[in-house]
């Protein structure tokens, strides 16, 4: 049998077994594929996620069939799930908050399949400079 031919491809973030249809149908109303059947898919894959914002890559084939691919939370979702509140409103000028080596290292490990990688110290590296620009610090 012949692969299938690739026609849309989309990453969207959405709320882990939360997934809105109308932010579906925004993306991928055109491409005529079933959205309630993306949205089933998504929730039952992401349920034990709930609360996260998880990205997912929605490729729609020729014949309206589709395949998810999750990915990780954004980092900066997790620094902020870490910390227990937002950024800064002036990274370099406002500390936002203040996170440990320990929650760093957490933060890499889970990051570390969609980082270009394999190193847990240099992904910890990665995800510091993300931090900083978020007016977060580092100590240990």
């Amino acid at each position: 049998m012949a692969p299938k031919k690739l026609t849309h491809q989309v990453t969207l973030e959405l709320g882990a077994g939360n997934a809105p249809v109308v932010d579906l149908g925004k993306m991928l109303g055109q491409t005529g594929v079933n959205l309630v059947e993306i949205k089933k898919a998504y929730d039952a894959a992401t349920a034990g996620q709930r609360g996260d914002i998880v990205p997912v890559v929605v490729s729609v084939f020729e014949d309206r069939s589709f395949a998810l691919r999750l990915k990780t939370p954004p980092t900066s979702f997790l620094i902020k799930k870490a910390l227990g509140d937002k950024g800064s409103s002036r990274p370099g000028h406002e500390v936002a908050g203040k996170l440990t080596v320990a929650q760093l290292r957490e933060i890499a490990e889970r990051k570390l399949p969609d980082l270009n990688t394999s190193d847990v110290e240099m992904a910890m590296r990665t995800i510091a400079g993300t931090a900083r620009s978020m007016g977060v610090v580092v100590v240990d």
